[in-house]
């Protein structure tokens, strides 16, 4: 059979069965991103059904080429996290962004996209990554964690800002905040059982929750009707490049910094878990490298965030997924579900709460809120590979950890803590320990401090 042949079926001890259960199992864990990154990218404007396509759209072409170059069943998707920085860093959109329209964001990911492949085709970003200090990949992804967690808490009406304390508690009788809670009781309770698709389940069960209370409304599930053109080839590349260099640099490196720690984090431990790793290391690495970054450049064309490997795929790894045949499933059902946008704007819609000050509406994303808080705790376990004994080591990671969420900016809490880390290093005469890559980035860092 030839699709075993190219596979490698035999060689994996997999056959084609468990393939296609493992890649049903990868798309319903990760499916969530189908209604929540649009959901979240529409926040800058950008038009929530022609998101829903765009990101359906990459996702699968960047997961087929995983599974054809590099025959692993890793499933990639536009990164939760990389959204948040775009939405609430990069876009105008954000108090406290950079600025940038969402076309000249996502001709940033265009371009970090083209800077993904020149350095995956080089062999530079391996070693961009193994040069990076270990405790502050662990607070960068733990930092992200929180930082989703606080964008859950707010969008169930959990939380709501305060100008005595900049947020307090919400009023729990709100039918937002009622539903929120209710969500994320019944993913807790599925995610206890090892229910399969649990958070797409408990999704569903908000969704139906807040329909019941009048807060959303059904308008069909099915449509043929694809919009893709208001995102389709929209970036604004001359826009970015007449911004300000020190936010231009800055816009385009933590998307790649991000990016780049995202998916050799992925891969690793998915690769692990499969029994992929060879002496420590992914054979097939370039390629799955290119294959992301070639995604991350098709997501921007088309309309989306930058493109990564999904954790979730370790759900299909377990249900006994071996090889990229399962990324051929996952990538069929992606776009399957392109045709469900009727659907995904009913669930990924925001219900009004109120005005602000300016007399614009307050919205709320009770659907998805259970499912950002879940997301997030999720991410906080990687801090337990922390090195808890070395005050030069946790506290950077600390500090990378606290500033995401409560400068509101991925790009804030990494400068924090690669800046911290060189000065620990140096002052307690251990200079060597770091790595001279991590005291450029920290003296960008401290340079866009003193520019931005």
């Amino acid at each position: 059979m030839r699709i075993a042949e190219y596979f490698q079926l035999e060689a994996h001890g997999t056959t084609v069965r468990r393939e296609v259960l493992g890649g049903v199992t990868t798309f319903l864990a990760m499916s969530y991103i189908i209604f929540v990154n649009p959901g979240v990218l529409s926040q800058a404007g950008m038009d929530f059904r022609a998101v829903m396509v765009a990101t359906c759209l990459s996702a699968a072409l960047a997961t087929f080429l995983m599974g054809i170059l590099a025959n692993y069943p890793v499933a990639l998707a536009p990164g939760m996290g990389e959204n948040f920085f775009f939405v609430f860093t990069l876009s105008a959109a954000a108090p406290l962004g950079f600025g940038l329209t969402w076309q000249q964001a996502l001709a940033a990911v265009l371009v970090a996209g083209l800077f993904f492949i020149a350095l995956t085709l080089s062999g530079i970003r391996s070693k961009i990554i193994d040069s990076i200090p270990d405790s502050l990949k662990v607070g960068i992804a733990a930092g992200i964690g929180l930082f989703i967690t606080l964008i859950g808490l707010e969008y169930g009406n959990l939380i709501v800002s305060s100008p005595a304390t900049l947020v307090r508690l919400g009023d729990f009788r709100h039918p937002v905040a009622l539903v929120s809670v209710l969500g994320l009781l019944v993913m807790i309770v599925l995610l206890a059982y090892r229910i399969r698709g649990a958070i797409l389940v408990g999704i569903l069960a908000t969704t139906m929750m807040a329909a019941a209370l009048g807060m959303v409304h059904y308008r069909g599930a099915v449509s043929a009707d694809l919009q893709l053109a208001p995102t389709f080839w929209k970036f604004d590349l001359l826009g970015l490049l007449k911004m300000n260099p020190a936010v231009l640099a800055t816009s385009v490196f933590v998307l790649l910094y991000l990016a780049l720690f995202d998916t050799v984090g992925t891969l690793v431990g998915v690769g692990q878990q499969a029994g992929l790793l060879i002496e420590g290391k992914l054979p097939r690495s370039g390629r799955a490298l290119f294959a992301d970054a070639a995604g991350t450049t098709i997501g921007a064309a088309v309309g989306t965030s930058t493109i990564t490997c999904y954790i979730e795929s370790a759900a299909g790894v377990s249900d006994g997924a071996r090889t990229g045949l399962a990324n051929m499933v996952t990538g069929a059902l992606l776009l399957l579900a392109i045709f469900f946008s009727p659907l995904a704007s009913m669930i990924g819609g925001g219900v009004a709460v109120g005005n602000d000050t300016a007399g614009h509406p307050i919205l709320r994303y009770p659907t998805l809120a259970p499912a950002l808080i879940v997301v997030g705790a999720m991410m906080l376990k990687i801090v337990k590979e922390l090195k808890w004994d070395d005050p030069t080591e946790y506290l950077p990671a600390f500090l990378t950890l606290v500033g995401i969420p409560l400068t509101f900016s991925v790009a804030s809490g990494i400068a924090f803590g690669f800046i911290s880390y060189a000065v620990a290093k140096l002052a307690t005469g251990r200079g060597r320990e770091c790595p001279a890559l991590t005291y450029v980035f920290a003296l960008l860092f401290v340079v866009q401090f003193i520019l931005v």
